[in-house]
């Protein structure tokens, strides 16, 4: 078993919704646990008759959902994105982009494709100092709060497993397959160097 608890990082593009809910599942499970954004700004939806909107990573939860009450509160409301703001202010300040972080982790989940791709390039273009091994693993999560849900759930089975594991590289294998069997996903996954 590791001697320290589990450094995670939990990736989406824009660090609001899906990692956000895996920060939450993990914190509360006991994980160290960062959550990120890899997209170039944070985007949330706006509707039928609103385009989308775009922040800047710098923009606090807070002001976000200030900024949407402002605009038309029971769009945002209806739509579920200012309940997701305000549990995202209980957890942290505002939204992180992963590029920007420096800190090492044991293992990286991505919540789709897109983020997975941008986190893995990310990875590779550093400089690598101490060839630590990282797993980098895409756990498709489709951007609702009920796929969300359970998304953060599986993340949280994965690193209940590798906390027990004493290699994690070997085990990371045997708990995706098994997860894979559970649930009928597969789950896309490299292995990167810091």
């Amino acid at each position: 078993m590791p001697s320290s608890p589990l450094r995670v990082a939990v990736v989406c593009m824009s660090n609001v919704n899906r990692s956000m809910e895996a920060h939450r599942v993990l914190r509360k499970n006991g994980f160290h646990v960062r959550s990120f954004g890899a997209g170039s700004h944070v985007r949330l939806p706006g509707g039928a008759r609103h385009p989308p909107v775009l922040y800047d990573f710098s923009t606090s939860y807070k002001k976000m959902h200030s900024d949407l009450s402002s605009k038309d509160q029971k769009h945002y409301k209806r739509n579920g994105v200012l309940h997701i703001l305000k549990r995202n202010e209980r957890i942290k300040p505002g939204p992180e982009r992963f590029q920007e972080c420096p800190d090492p982790f044991d293992v990286i989940f991505t919540c789709g494709q897109r983020a997975y791709n941008r986190v893995v390039a990310d990875l590779c273009a550093r400089d690598q100092e101490t060839w630590q091994p990282v797993p980098v693993v895409n756990v498709d999560i489709d951007d609702t709060l009920e796929a969300a849900s359970l998304g953060a759930s599986i993340i949280c089975e994965l690193c209940q497993g590798l906390q027990q594991a004493d290699d994690t590289q070997s085990r990371l294998a045997e708990l995706l397959q098994a997860a894979k069997e559970k649930t009928g996903r597969s789950f896309l996954h490299t292995v990167c160097f810091y």
